[in-house]
């Protein structure tokens, strides 16, 4: 594949969890650091989080983005945690201009920092902080196409070792999470990653029969059982449509005592 669209679907995990030594995030935080070692250290990163969402897509554009502590009920040390990544303001300019000419009325923002869908899983991955960031938002419609679309857009900007990185979670059912588990619960998590990991994956499907299952992601089985609502999902279409193809290597792990999966297409 063309090795300018190498991309990461990540499941993140809870709020801080992950940093704070949850033995639920073990999986997870080995899945990450052996990703992290696995490829090329990128020349930039961009993140699209589960956590942003705005009317049209909107890019952070500041030199230094703050960190934006967005959870509650977490232990002291949870609010103090540090990212200091520098921004990257020509690449928020060149994705705006790729999104813009794919249709799609961008804005930048330049006061806007980093949530912990971008520092939770960086500080795993990339602890020294020394790669620029950019963050780009949801569309609050949450139409699956659109943000396939704005995947598609971003194959324009011609950096070979940027990671574009879409930060959700592959199961998002939070009353599921403090419920007692059931074998009917259980397979209903089982059911929708392996529905995922096959579109994601099966070499014998067409990019359009691919993109269409993505589209029409709520007729998977117990897909709003998985995802009442879709937001931890959908960073998962842009990164197909960034890469558009299959994707060559899957992980399947444990996160919080739930069935979840991360996606990896890169050829290097």
């Amino acid at each position: 594949m063309n090795n300018q669209r190498r991309a990461l679907y990540l499941s993140h995990g809870g709020g801080p969890m992950p940093l704070l030594g949850d033995e639920g995030h073990e999986e997870m935080v080995g899945c990450l650091k052996n990703i992290a070692a696995t490829i090329e250290s990128p020349s930039a990163i961009i993140v699209v989080s589960a956590h942003w969402e705005q009317a049209s897509p909107t890019i952070t554009s500041g030199e230094n983005p703050s960190l934006i502590y967005d959870y509650n009920g977490f232990p002291k040390e949870s609010y103090e945690i540090q990212y200091p990544c520098p921004g990257n303001p020509p690449l928020a300019k060149s994705m705006a201009e790729a999104l813009n000419e794919a249709g799609l009325e961008t804005k930048l923002d330049s006061n806007r920092g980093f949530d912990h869908g971008l520092f939770v899983p960086l500080t795993i991955m990339y602890p020294e902080a020394d790669i620029p960031c950019v963050q780009l938002s949801l569309v609050n419609n949450l139409d699956a196409a659109m943000h396939i679309k704005m995947g598609q857009a971003l194959q324009k900007i011609s950096d070979p070792s940027l990671l574009l990185i879409g930060s959700g979670f592959s199961f998002h059912n939070m009353r599921a999470f403090f419920t007692p588990e059931t074998a009917e619960t259980k397979n209903m998590n089982a059911s929708f990653e392996a529905w995922l990991l096959e579109t994601c994956g099966d070499l014998t499907l067409t990019e359009d029969a691919r993109k269409q299952r993505l589209i029409d992601w709520q007729s998977a089985p117990f897909a709003r059982y998985c995802h009442p609502r879709e937001e931890h999902l959908l960073p998962l279409h842009v990164c197909y449509g960034f890469a558009e193809s299959a994707c060559p290597q899957s992980y399947e792990l444990q996160v919080l005592n739930k069935k979840a999966s991360m996606y990896l297409w890169t050829d290097h």
